[in-house]
């Protein structure tokens, strides 16, 4: 077992109470092991399977809380109860759901490919749970500390773009086909930004590790880097495809999008993936502007942790349930003309400021917090200007066109003769047909 692996306080705990006669364990205190000498081998594939299987159910138990979550917020923002029949305060009706779903008939459309039809889930639902393999969840707790972490987290992600082609393109659908080319063109244009956005953290670290990253918020990030983390959080609800992005779903134009001929555990598995996706999302701005796991003491770094995260999805929801959805032209207009120089603006300020202070200390970093915030308002505001909507011309009555009377005037005598004669003509036509 190598000494990064031991560092993991994840791998050392069960690796050595499986192997704790090993040179490596022995070194740090453990006695004895369950397994005996020379099965080291089998103590790490042991290990590697008991943490994916942590990892695997703890998120997808953090998916049911959500949805519950979810819809309990959804009631209070909409003065409405939520859900409150299946379990104490509604909290079995996500594992009602599940069931529900599982049992549901799995329909394949006649003319659908259906090794890509089937395939389209997985690779959906797969770089939502990948990301969590590099994300610290407390001191010492993660399942690999990658020296390219942010590298590997864009990457990861950059998947679903072809997940979602996959799954329209496989269903021989052209309803899912229209849908998905306009979530690529959503998903790509955004790609960029949220991308260039992680740039100015990269640069304050000195590093693509998510643990250095973490070690090198001396202050948080979100209060150094505000322009990234406006643009990267952004970014990340256009990839999520949530309000006001959520065009890959625009039920009143393009029925359930991309996903449209998918049925039972597919579909859950579709749905699965966006709530992950939203976990992970929050995860990654926690552990990139937020400080991570890093907190105060006695109080343990999983709950700062957690703390960060539950704060993160509660934003999320708060802006599905405040904003409205936005046109297609609006979000890519927004993405090539507002973002993407909003990310431009930031590199070039965070560049400057690394070049006066090259390893920023704590006081430092409040100081490039003091030019840093004016610098996004500002940005932001000029952004904002150049991107609303243009001012229309006041238009002028047409005095040919009939007037029509509010409900403070009286009708004309006018419109009672029309209506008369529109009735009296009704009535004869009525009676002639009766006659006949």
């Amino acid at each position: 077992m190598g000494q990064a692996f031991l560092d993991n306080s994840l791998w050392r705990n069960i690796y050595c109470v499986l192997a704790g006669d090993s040179a490596s364990c022995t070194a740090r205190d453990y006695s004895s092991g369950l397994l005996p000498g020379g099965m080291e081998w089998l103590a790490f594939l042991l290990t590697a399977a008991v943490i994916i299987g942590l990892v695997v159910n703890g998120v997808l138990g953090g998916v049911i809380v959500l949805i519950w979550g979810e819809r309990r917020l959804f009631g209070r923002f909409q003065s409405r109860t939520g859900p409150n029949r299946w379990g104490p305060f509604g909290m079995l009706t996500s594992v009602a759901d599940a069931i529900k779903t599982m049992f549901k008939e799995d329909l394949v459309p006649a003319e659908a490919d259906r090794i890509l039809f089937n395939l389209a889930p997985v690779m959906i639902a797969a770089p939502a749970l990948i990301v969590f393999s590099v994300i610290p969840f407390g001191v010492g707790t993660y399942v690999a500390d990658l020296n390219v972490g942010v590298l590997f987290i864009m990457a990861v992600t950059s998947l679903t773009t072809l997940s979602v082609l996959t799954a329209a393109w496989s269903s021989a659908n052209r309803i899912a086909i229209l849908s998905a080319l306009r979530s690529v063109a959503l998903l790509i244009s955004y790609e960029i930004p949220m991308a260039l956005a992680l740039v100015g953290v990269v640069m304050l670290a000195g590093s693509m590790s998510l643990g250095d990253i973490i070690a090198a918020q001396g202050i948080p990030y979100i209060l150094v880097q505000p322009l990234g983390f406006f643009v990267f959080f952004l970014a990340a609800l256009a990839e999520m495809a949530r309000a006001p992005f959520d065009l890959t779903e625009a039920e009143s134009e393009l029925a359930a999008g991309y996903l449209n001929d998918y049925a039972s555990m597919k579909f859950g598995l579709f749905f699965l993936a966006e709530f992950m996706a939203e976990i992970s999302t929050a995860a990654i701005v926690a552990t990139l502007f937020l400080g991570g796991w890093k907190g105060f003491d006695p109080i343990p770094s999983h709950f700062w942790f957690g703390a960060k995260v539950i704060a993160v999805l509660f934003v999320i929801i708060w802006f599905r349930m405040t904003l409205p959805r936005l046109r297609i032209d609006q979000v890519l207009k927004f993405a090539w003309k507002g973002l993407f120089e909003l990310t431009m603006i930031n590199i070039v300020v965070t560049a400057i400021l690394i070049a006066i202070w090259p390893q920023p200390t704590t006081a430092q970093l409040w100081a490039m917090a003091a030019i840093n915030w004016p610098v996004a308002i500002i940005s932001i505001y000029i952004v904002s200007k150049l991107l609303g909507t243009s001012p229309y011309e006041q238009t002028q009555p047409d005095p040919n066109s009939p007037i029509y009377p509010v409900g403070s005037e009286s009708i004309p005598a006018s419109s009672v003769l029309g209506a008369a004669s529109i009735s009296s003509v009704g009535a004869q036509s009525a009676r002639s047909e009766g006659g006949d």
